[in-house]
Order: C-alpha cells, then sequence, then structure tokens
C-alpha cells in the first residue's frame, strides 16, 4: 500500500509543479494549439494556448512508478512494463501527431492512416508480448489470456491465438481512439480519466487482496492476475498525474494534454481491462467514452446512409462529438463538462458496485 500512496502521491506532485513549467516553455517555443474550422466559434478564442501536455502526464507517470518501486525494494514485473510500454508507445503516436499540427500550423496532424498504423503496430507488439509463454510466471501465468472477460475469465471460451490478437488490438485501438474524442473541452478528458484510472487502482487493490498467488486466501473466489499490485502502483500514478494536470487544464484551460495524453491514457487505459481480465467491464466503467465514440460513429453511418439513399445526408446530432451538440445547443462549457463528469462518476460508481457483488456472490 506504500508503494501505491508514493507512486500516486508523487506523480501528482510532479504533474501539479511540471505543468507549470511546461505551459512556460512550451508558450516560449510557440507550441499552441491549432483549433478546427468547423467547431463551435467560442473555441476559436483557445488557438494558441500550448498543446502536448500529455507529456507531463507520462513523465510524472513514468517518475511515481520509478519512485514506488525504489521504496518498496522490488523489481518491475512483466505486466508493469507490458502496461508502461503501451501507455509511452501511445503516447508517442500522439506526440507526432501533436508535433505536426505545431509544425505545420494545422488543426490536422498525423494522416488517420498513418496514426491507425501506429496504434496498430503499439497494440500488436503488446497483445504478442502479453500472451507469450516467456513471460509466465512461477504459477504459470501470462499477462494476458486467451479468454474473453468481464470480471474474470469465461473459462469455456477459449480462443485462438490470432482471435485474441486481434481482439487485444480492437480494445486497444478503440480505447485510446474514444479518449482522443472525448479530449474536446476544457478538463473533460482529463476529468473522467481521474475517475476511471482511480476506479481501477481500486480494482487492482481489490484483487491483490484476493490473489490467487496468496497463501492466506481463506474464503471467496480469488483473481487470476497475474501482476495485481504492480497495475495498481502505475493505476495510482497515472490518477495523481492527470489530477494534477487537471489544475492547469480546467477551464479556462491553460494548457491541453494533446493527443500526446489522450492516446497514452487511452492507450494505458485499454491495457488495464486487458492484464485485468476485465475488458467488458471497460465499457461500463468508461461508459463516457462509450458514449462520446458511439455519437461519432452513429454520426457518420447515418449521414452516409441518408445521402446515399435520399441525395441528402441527415444527421442525428448537431455535431459530434456529442460534447458539442450540446455546445451547439446553448450550453455553457463548464456546465457541459461537470454534467459529463457526473455521468463519469455513475458510470464508475456502477462498474465497482457489479464488481464487488460479483465478488460477493462467489463467496
Amino acid at each position: 500500500m506504500r508503494a501505491i500512496l508514493v507512486g500516486g502521491g508523487l506523480a501528482l506532485l510532479i504533474s501539479l509543479l511540471g505543468t507549470r513549467l511546461a505551459i512556460r516553455q512550451f508558450t516560449r517555443w510557440g507550441y499552441g494549439q491549432e483549433i478546427r474550422d468547423d467547431g463551435p466559434t467560442t473555441h476559436h478564442t483557445k488557438r494558441g494556448t500550448p498543446t502536448m501536455g500529455g507529456v507531463v502526464i507520462i513523465l510524472a507517470t513514468l517518475l511515481g512508478y520509478v519512485a514506488a518501486k525504489l521504496v518498496s525494494g522490488t523489481m518491475p514485473t512483466a505486466s508493469a512494463m507490458l502496461l508502461l510500454f503501451l501507455f509511452v508507445g501511445m503516447g508517442l503516436v500522439g506526440f507526432l501527431d501533436d508535433f505536426i499540427k505545431i509544425y505545420k500550423q494545422r488543426s490536422l496532424g498525423l494522416r488517420s492512416k498513418a496514426k491507425m498504423v501506429g496504434q496498430t503496430l503499439i497494440a500488436l507488439v503488446f497483445g504478442y508480448l502479453a500472451l507469450s509463454d516467456h513471460l509466465e510466471d512461477d504459477r504459470g501465468q501470462t499477462p494476458a489470456s486467451n479468454h474473453i472477460s468481464f470480471i474474470r475469465d469465461f473459462e469455456s471460451w477459449a480462443l485462438p491465438t490470432v482471435v485474441v490478437l486481434a481482439l487485444i488490438w480492437l480494445v486497444v485501438t478503440a480505447t485510446s481512439n474514444a479518449v482522443n474524442l472525448t479530449d474536446g473541452l476544457d478538463g473533460l478528458a482529463t476529468g473522467a480519466s481521474v475517475m476511471v484510472f482511480g476506479a481501477y487502482t481500486l480494482v487492482n487493490i481489490w484483487q491483490n487482496n484476493q490473489w490467487c498467488g496468496q497463501q492466506d486466501i481463506t474464503y471467496g473466489k480469488c483473481y487470476e492476475v497475474r501482476d495485481p499490485l504492480d497495475l495498481a502502483i502505475i493505476a495510482a500514478a497515472i490518477t495523481g498525474a492527470c489530477f494534477g494536470f487537471l489544475w492547469w487544464n480546467a477551464a479556462p484551460a491553460q494548457i491541453f494534454m494533446g493527443d500526446t495524453g489522450s492516446l497514452a491514457l487511452g492507450g494505458a487505459l485499454a491495457g488495464l481491462a486487458i492484464l485485468t481480465r476485465t475488458e467488458l467491464l471497460l465499457v461500463i466503467v468508461g461508459g463516457l467514452f462509450v458514449v462520446e465514440t458511439v455519437s461519432v460513429m452513429l454520426q457518420v453511418t447515418t449521414f452516409k446512409v441518408t445521402r446515399r439513399l435520399t441525395g441528402t445526408g441527415r444527421r442525428v446530432f448537431r455535431m459530434t462529438p456529442i460534447h458539442h451538440h450540446f455546445e451547439m445547443l446553448g450550453w455553457e462549457q463548464i456546465t457541459v463538462v461537470i454534467r459529463f463528469w457526473i455521468i463519469t462518476g455513475l458510470c464508475v460508481a456502477a462498474g465497482l458496485g457489479i464488481f464487488y457483488a460479483e465478488w460477493v456472490a462467489g463467496t
């Protein structure tokens, strides 16, 4: 528990102080945000606000984790290294996207195909290593499994490795892009991430306390997870890093996380779901990210279908992702953000409630 507190607390402190330094330095370098022309007109005032703040979130998380390992005197585990690889790897893809936007002074960075290639490469390397027999522990557990999971693996649903790799690719790319879509209002994605990663910190702590690798489990159904304690440390560090960043990212934002931060956070969230055997539970805990993504998919699909059938494309929402729809209806940005945070809190509460209820039902 001490390592979790150190990792989360130090990451919060580094992010809180480091973001202020990043704002000053990025402003000096001219690393300002470009705003899409077809977005709400109220966003045009944000042009020039420093971006790529996700670099601070990533560095704060890494330093928090290293400090926690030094305090505990233990070596990093395979699951932790894989999760950090996914976190940093997705962040690097986002960094390239942000840098191109800044360098070419446009609102579009990497082309969509190039970005997907980068995400796919990171996701498949992660999936291959997570399923590799070379990373088995002394109990024969690999970081990821060949089973679909909700709160635990469905043991009867073992899948071929190729299919599992495809599913891992889907979860990683979908979640990273979902957080990226949500990052459209001051503090929206950051505040939601604090709650969701905080939830996964609790999930990992509980899984560690009821871990099948312990000898003192005398009741209840234990959890077959490779390295729950180390995953809890990283989840706590990301939670703290996002909390510190939110101080400067809340409305009116003095810095944006950019794709560097949103893709990294989405990748880490997907990695936690895969490594904790809770892929389907993520749909509930990360409900806000799901709604944001579905709104875009529904908008695009409806527009294309109606244009093909009638010649005139129709839209379900005034603008997507869905947080922009409410802006177009006249809601203040801060109102949209707070209400979406409330929705996230309800999703997190529901997810944790289901997680705990399943354990109680299994005792």
